[in-house]
């Protein structure tokens, strides 16, 4: 068996590699820079702050809950590369209305403006939801069995490692260098997606449903009604429900709990792309390359555990002096920033090892000419669940629940999602 980074050294799986990782660069350097800049810049207001994120958030998976049926049909008619070329070509057009959303934001036109990035997200919805199917079930096809859950690891270590850069670039550029940069990458990816070796439909050809209602109803029954699909699929979709919840309330919260400037947010985000991506690798030795859900109910226990201590310790700690906030520097040199430090990271790795083996799951465990379909029931699954959970923010945040109070929220459902690790465990191991 190939050892799991040696597939970067293959043809078969480097262009897709890199086509995901910049993809998912792109994405959240402009989501990044627009959450910033909203943040630090234009409100003024914790509720307002966390209202907009959860807001962002949400419209930015709607697509999935609407269109990922469509695309799971699509990528399991037609050959995958070439959708793959078709959604990079559009990634262009978008990052042209969020480029120009941010420049005019910028300039003082701040209704226009995030107006046009809004959009801008809804449409990255909508190029994730056709994408990201592809991206896993393309996998079983270019791979053989026993490489499947490393390539599955690299791509949610890559997609992690895309974050962390793009989060951290974000919070490094102006708003006039990342307009330009999200142009540049969006190119840059366009061109190494030609590269991806064509991956035509297995299987009969598909009867298209362009009727995304019925569509996606058909779907959910042709997939849940499968015990080991249901049980992954419901245990990533609490997984993301948390993750949704994390998401909305982590920028006002370093701003306001914590009082740390934006370099501290962008490095709390970068935490947990580096953890997720550690999480992912390391899973992969641990199962030694098999799909394996043992590991689950331990690791997203474990995760639960870091959210509380991580919610105790923003509670406790001190204040910057009025009208400043902590950089970097300073929040590094404090003791309790350490520790903040290591809670983060607990939760990102174990988080990590929770979901890879759930993702290889749904590949592994049906047909090749199904994995489009099953990854995109998972997505419209999940999408809803994320929805759900950046509405409970919403209204939470209404009820004045203060970010912290929510944290034990996400600490609450780790129980559930081991509960539905085990019984995964225990029926297919």
């Amino acid at each position: 068996m190939l050892n799991a980074l040696g597939l970067l050294k293959e043809r078969r799986f480097l262009p897709l590699f890199v086509t995901q990782f910049l993809g998912a660069f792109n994405d959240n350097l402009f989501k990044t820079a627009m959450v910033l800049f909203a943040t630090y810049q234009i409100y003024r207001n914790p509720a307002a702050e966390q209202n907009f994120n959860a807001f962002a958030t949400a419209i930015g998976v709607i697509p999935f809950f609407t269109l990922s049926a469509l695309s799971g049909q699509l990528a399991d008619t037609h050959d995958k590369a070439a959708i793959i070329r078709i959604v990079k070509t559009a990634e262009i057009g978008i990052m042209l209305l969020g480029a120009g959303g941010l420049l005019v934001a910028e300039s003082g036109f701040t209704t226009i403006g995030m107006t046009m990035m809004l959009t801008a997200v809804l449409c990255l919805g909508i190029h994730s939801t056709f994408f990201g199917p592809i991206k896993y079930a393309i996998l079983p096809q270019h791979l053989k069995e026993d490489e499947v859950l490393g390539g599955t690891g690299l791509v949610e270590a890559g997609t992690y490692l895309a974050i962390l850069f793009g989060t951290v670039s974000a919070g490094l550029m102006s708003v006039r260098v990342a307009a330009i940069a999200v142009l540049v990458v969006a190119g840059v990816g366009w061109l190494v997606a030609m590269l991806v070796p064509t991956a035509p439909r297995l299987g009969p050809k598909l009867k298209v449903n362009f009727n995304p209602i019925t569509a996606s109803w058909r779907l959910i029954s042709a997939t849940m009604h499968i015990p080991r699909l249901f049980m992954a699929i419901c245990a990533i979709s609490f997984f993301w429900t948390m993750g949704a919840v994390l998401i909305a309330i982590f920028p006002p919260l370093v701003k306001n709990l914590l009082t740390a400037d934006q370099t501290v947010s962008t490095f709390v985000i970068a935490l947990f792309s580096i953890g997720v991506a550690i999480g992912s690798v390391a899973i992969n030795a641990l199962l030694g390359g098999k799909t394996s859900a043992k590991f689950g109910p331990a690791s997203v226990l474990t995760m639960g555990v870091f959210v509380v201590i991580f919610s105790l310790l923003a509670r406790s700690f001190p204040h910057a002096a009025a009208g400043t906030l902590y950089d970097l520097n300073d929040f590094i040199r404090m003791p309790q920033g350490l520790l903040i430090v290591v809670a983060l990271m607990g939760i990102a790795i174990t988080g990590g090892m929770f979901v890879v083996p759930l993702y290889a799951f749904l590949t592994t465990t049906v047909s090749k000419d199904q994995t489009a379909r099953t990854v995109a029931a998972n997505n419209v699954v999940n999408s809803g669940a994320m929805c759900v959970g950046a509405l409970v923010v919403v209204v939470l945040g209404f009820a004045g629940v203060q970010p912290q109070d929510m944290l034990f929220l996400v600490a609450a459902m780790c129980p559930v999602s081991a509960w539905l690790a085990q019984k995964l465990h225990l029926l297919c191991d």
